[in-house]
């Protein structure tokens, strides 16, 4: 079965003339692997960056250090970086990023497992939304692409 967030996505691009990047760290790449599912994706998608360490955020997207720092890399400032920094790194229209904590391990009182931002990046700013997902791993993360499609989409609205 197609993924109709997916190929909506691309539609919207399409009409638009626009183009995306993906800036990934506890989805593993799964949003550019749903993106570019779509048959000719290649003329909206321009790529995609897995930052996994905070190091990564930092070298490949820009994400502050001190923002590191201070909010940890499970937070809405540094969802924020990563979408404008892949946004930049790519010349694309609009960028999307999740950073989260997809279990079963890692959480803590304050940042529970399941938590995650994604943020998307467009001609009008960066918007970014906090979730807390309830699920195994596997499931976290299909719900954290699904949110960021959703957030995209809706961004592009």
């Amino acid at each position: 079965m197609a993924d109709e967030s997916a190929l909506e996505v691309g539609r919207r691009l399409t009409a638009q003339g626009a183009s995306v990047a993906t800036a990934e760290s506890c989805t593993g790449g799964l949003i550019a692997h749903r993106l570019t599912n779509i048959p000719g994706s290649s003329a909206y998608v321009l790529g995609g960056v897995v930052a996994y360490s905070n190091a990564a955020k930092h070298a490949l997207l820009g994400v502050d250090e001190a923002v590191l720092a201070e909010h940890g890399a499970v937070s809405a400032p540094v969802a924020e970086q990563m979408a404008r920094g892949a946004q930049l790194a790519f010349g694309a229209t609009y960028a999307v990023s999740v950073t989260g904590i997809a279990g079963p391990g890692g959480g803590s009182a304050d940042k529970p497992v399941g938590l995650t931002y994604i943020g998307v990046a467009g001609p009008a700013g960066v918007t970014v939304e906090r979730h807390i997902w309830a699920d195994d791993r596997e499931q976290n993360k299909a719900h954290s692409a699904d949110a960021a499609l959703a957030l995209l989409l809706k961004v592009m609205a």
